[in-house]
């Protein structure tokens, strides 16, 4: 995908996201715990967070800040367009801190704000009972590949203690979405994302590209897709993606 789909998509999910704040006291039924006060609090923080990164060139070492006493809303409309304008300025390629070591840019801030405000856009929705806008294919599928491979895989492989006995055994999942698949493998104590073929997964799991990414980001449930095969390989699939993404 090229930043512009990138930025007009997280125009477009931002906006949304302020059109779902009808009570900021509902709970969000996606995120456990938290009002819709604090989702759209959560949102703007990590929106400022990485401003701040991007104008530092580290990460904030104290967050989040003191509060400014700023109701939710206006706290994400400025820390928004604080984000626009540090993007504007600022080429994909220009370095920056993430904590993906394989892209320490500008432009993997620029494509995961956009994952991030679809995600909590559709937790506004679903926590206002508004049908959920349709997320852009190319976006979804973008989105698909950026949980297996950024979130899963590279947390397996980076950060194996946070899965402990999860990373046990062997499994592989068939993603399937849009005409694009994505074999997803645990064995030898991390999981790999690559192709592969219905005949190399014990289970697969395919529907529209929309449903896949919210199915794997747990904002919908299995009725939502096509399961096919071993349920017990897709549950432990599910349980990893709750650790990764947690």
């Amino acid at each position: 995908m090229t930043r512009d789909v990138f930025l007009r998509s997280l125009e477009s999910d931002h906006r949304d996201l302020r059109d779902a704040v009808l009570d900021p006291a509902a709970p969000v039924p996606t995120c456990p715990g938290w009002t819709v006060d604090d989702l759209v609090s959560h949102v703007a923080h990590v929106y400022l967070h990485k401003v701040q990164t991007m104008r530092r060139g580290a990460f904030p070492e104290a967050w989040p800040p003191e509060p400014t006493g700023e109701k939710s809303l206006t706290l994400l409309d400025r820390a928004y367009a604080e984000l626009i304008g540090e993007f504007a300025v600022r080429p994909d390629d220009e370095p920056c801190p993430t904590w993906y070591e394989p892209d320490q840019s500008v432009g993997f801030w620029v494509r995961r704000m956009a994952q991030e405000t679809v995600i909590h856009r559709v937790d506004a929705q679903l926590a206002a009972g508004l049908p959920l806008s349709a997320i852009p294919a190319e976006l979804a599928a973008d989105g698909i590949a950026e949980v297996l491979e950024v979130f899963l895989a590279y947390a397996t492989r980076h950060w194996p203690e946070d899965f402990g006995d999860q990373l046990r055994g062997e499994a592989a999942v068939l993603v399937s979405a849009g005409g694009a698949r994505w074999l997803v493998r645990l064995a030898g104590g991390a999981v790999t994302v690559g192709p592969g073929t219905a005949g190399q997964a014990a289970a697969q799991v395919s529907g529209t590209s929309h449903d896949i990414l919210l199915w794997l980001w747990r904002r919908i449930d299995d009725t939502a897709v096509r399961v096919e095969g071993d349920t017990s390989a897709v549950a432990r699939l599910r349980a990893l993606l709750a650790t990764a993404t947690q």
